[in-house]
């Protein structure tokens, strides 16, 4: 298989550098018209887009510094559940304001008291004539306090086994007895907020799929949350990406010491591999298929890199890499620096650095708890990949000393 772009004659760079020149600032709306947010998807909201013709959109694009609406949660992973197990309305009312960006989203997955298993949520959702009412709360809910609606999974039956009494909702942010606590975390970012129901209606109609059927489609969310958190920006596939810093490697002189320069050989490594194997998750997605176990494969990949990106830059910078503001080639002064905040970074930068090097640096250590523990996912690759048993202490109940002393 030939993995270089095609040339700049290709048919489809041709189309898009014409659609370009007539949209030479496209709003969210406009990409969406065009179907180029989501390519690949069929019409009316894609272009049946095949592999290479995706990567060329995207080439063209990004060379015409052309970005997509900022809505990850809403495009990457409540579209696709949506689209799977959705009614023709909720088509029609949710997946254009996502694609344009109007209507930004948010996700009410975890919880506090369930740890890595997902499966133990206990946020309740009870129905009563043509409404459900939820009780409950959910943590690390990214932008919630910019959202219009998040996608929310509840316990509709406790009496089911935990993965059965599950259903998946479409939640309105506004909602009557919602409310949500900031978490601001050691980067002074607010991003993250806990979020309270109380009581809070929302109409049948806002449920997605057949009640009970919600770990199905939760599973469906986070295979392809962990396929959008493996795009080649550091941080989850925003940030700064190895190529940007082999880059500013080369452009300030290259690498005398031995060891630094073979820790940006592996990261320029990991980072083809990360590359080459976003090929064959995308090529499984143009095919119909939802991200299988390969999204965990490759969020395992992602995540150990974005890391070691971030950690070479802030060796590179030296002393200075102890300092606030640090990147690669030097120091924002402070009277310059700005704060990023949520997911978008500041754009008062000096011209030698960028300040997210070093908020990534001190965001990185989230990267494998996020999205799916370093630990779950190789749970994930180990049973559903390589085919190994379960581990003794998940078939039996058993606490982890009780595993080891029967593995003994």
């Amino acid at each position: 298989m030939d993995f270089d772009l095609p040339p700049d004659d290709h048919p489809t760079r041709l189309r898009v550098r014409e659609w370009l020149q007539a949209n030479p600032e496209p709003t969210g709306a406009d990409l969406a018209e065009a179907g180029y947010v989501v390519p690949h998807w069929p019409a009316p909201w894609g272009l049946d887009a095949d592999p290479i013709d995706q990567l060329v959109i995207d080439d063209e694009l990004r060379r015409a510094g052309v970005r997509r609406p900022n809505n990850a949660i809403g495009i990457g992973w409540a579209a696709p559940t949506i689209l799977l197990a959705g009614t023709p309305e909720q088509h029609e009312r949710y997946l254009p304001k996502i694609f344009s960006g109007e209507e930004f989203w948010s996700q009410l997955f975890s919880e506090t008291e369930a740890g890595s298993d997902l499966a133990n949520l206990a946020t309740r959702a009870e129905r009563d004539g043509d409404e459900y009412v939820i009780n409950g709360s959910k943590i690390w809910s990214s932008g919630a306090h910019h959202s219009q609606f998040g996608i929310l999974i509840a316990r509709t039956d406790p009496d089911q086994p935990k993965h059965k009494g599950i259903s998946y909702f479409i939640m309105p942010m506004d909602a009557e007895g919602l409310s949500m606590s900031p978490i601001v975390d050691m980067t002074t970012a607010h991003s993250f907020n806990q979020v309270f129901f109380d009581n809070v209606r929302i109409p049948v109609e806002n449920r997605v799929g057949a009640e009970g059927d919600g770990w199905r489609l939760a599973k469906v969310t986070l295979s392809n949350e962990r396929v959008s958190l493996s795009a080649a920006g550091s941080m989850w596939g925003v940030g700064p990406s190895a190529e940007l810093l082999m880059n500013l490697i080369r452009e300030n002189g290259g690498l005398a010491d031995p060891v630094l320069r073979q820790r940006a050989v592996d990261v320029h490594i990991e980072a083809e591999l990360l590359r080459l194997n976003r090929f064959r998750s995308l090529s499984a997605t143009l095919q119909g298929k939802t991200p299988g176990p390969e999204a965990s494969i490759q969020k395992i990949m992602a995540d150990d890199h974005g890391q070691h990106v971030l950690a070479l830059a802030k060796d590179l910078a030296g002393a200075d890499g102890m300092l606030d503001g640090s990147g690669p080639v030097g120091r924002v002064p402070p009277e310059a620096k700005g704060t990023p905040t949520e997911n978008n970074f500041t754009s008062d930068e000096v011209p030698e650095v960028d300040p997210i090097w070093h908020y990534g640096y001190l965001f990185s250590p989230a990267l494998t708890l996020g999205g799916g523990t370093f630990a779950v996912q190789r749970n994930i690759v180990a049973e559903h990949v390589l085919g190994l048993p379960r581990e003794p202490n998940v078939e039996r109940g058993m606490s982890w000393s009780e595993a080891r002393k029967l593995a003994v």
